[in-house]
């Protein structure tokens, strides 16, 4: 017969045991395999490059950046997808998210050339973009289908940009404890420094701050909008979100972007 303290104890330890199940992510199925997941990188490395080097001429490419080198280099590619819809890409390989070399010290800043690259989804809309209209997102192994990592730059889904006004005075520094629910899913969010450059790296942030495994960084989609905050000088917001294929969640913060551009306010700047 169990004493009151042992009672007590087993009680505990149970409730430990939930909590740590609790916690504990969800399994995930074999990473897909991307069958035709080299074209953008056929298409950096093989004529992009070539191309600014030979001709100086960056296309296929709208820009071609290699001023600091080869290895922290970056290109900008219109997307065959939607009317505005650009993608900066490092000009050597790294796979994607799940990459080691996203996470080693010195590692190249894509985000800041990315944000830069509104310009080009503007130029393409023919109007300027206000701040918070704007957003990035890199999608997980299970939410892509090319093995090159890249950024898509374009316009943020109206629903998002209020969802995301709204939150803006909860979100800090650290990330929030309580998901924020967009396109039906959970987005965890923190706030990020910078006009136009981007203050932190979002990979880091994702890793240190959320305690991402390595092996379990693949699994998540980065999406960072921009936002103008009521209590000081304008940042972003960062949101991670992890994949869960068996509930029909493959992890593609690109979701929450807007191909069409549609339903924008006239925007006081870009």
């Amino acid at each position: 017969m169990l004493t009151e303290s042992c009672r007590s104890l087993l009680g505990l330890t149970l409730a430990a045991i939930m909590v740590g199940c609790a916690a504990a992510p969800i399994s995930l199925p074999p990473p897909p395999v991307h069958a035709n997941g080299q074209v953008l990188w056929h298409i950096v490395s093989e004529h992009c490059i070539p191309d600014q080097r030979d001709r100086g001429n960056p296309a296929p490419c709208a820009k071609v950046s290699v001023a600091d080198g080869i290895q922290a280099g970056y290109v900008v590619l219109k997307d065959r997808v939607g009317k505005s819809q650009y993608l900066v890409m490092p000009t050597i390989m790294i796979t994607g998210i799940e990459d080691p070399q996203l996470l080693t010290p010195g590692a190249p800043d894509y985000f800041t050339p990315a944000w830069s690259a509104r310009k080009f989804v503007a130029k393409r809309l023919g109007t300027a973009l206000a701040r918070e209209d704007v957003s990035i997102a890199i999608n997980s192994l299970y939410g892509r289908t090319q093995d090159l990592l890249h950024l898509h730059v374009d316009c943020l889904r109206t629903d998002v940009r209020d969802a995301l006004r709204l939150a803006a005075p909860t979100i800090g520094h650290h990330w929030v404890r309580h998901a924020l629910i967009l396109n039906g899913y959970h987005y965890r969010a923190v706030r990020v420094d910078g006009d136009d450059a981007v203050a932190a790296n979002p990979f880091r942030l994702l890793s240190k701050g959320l305690h991402v495994r390595q092996s379990d960084m693949g699994a998540w989609t980065l999406v960072l909008a921009g936002m103008d905050y009521p209590d000081g000088p304008p940042g972003f917001v960062l949101l991670a979100a992890r994949a869960n294929p068996a509930a029909g969640y493959k992890g593609s913060g690109e979701d929450l972007q807007d191909h069409a551009c549609t339903g924008r306010d006239a925007p006081a700047r870009y």
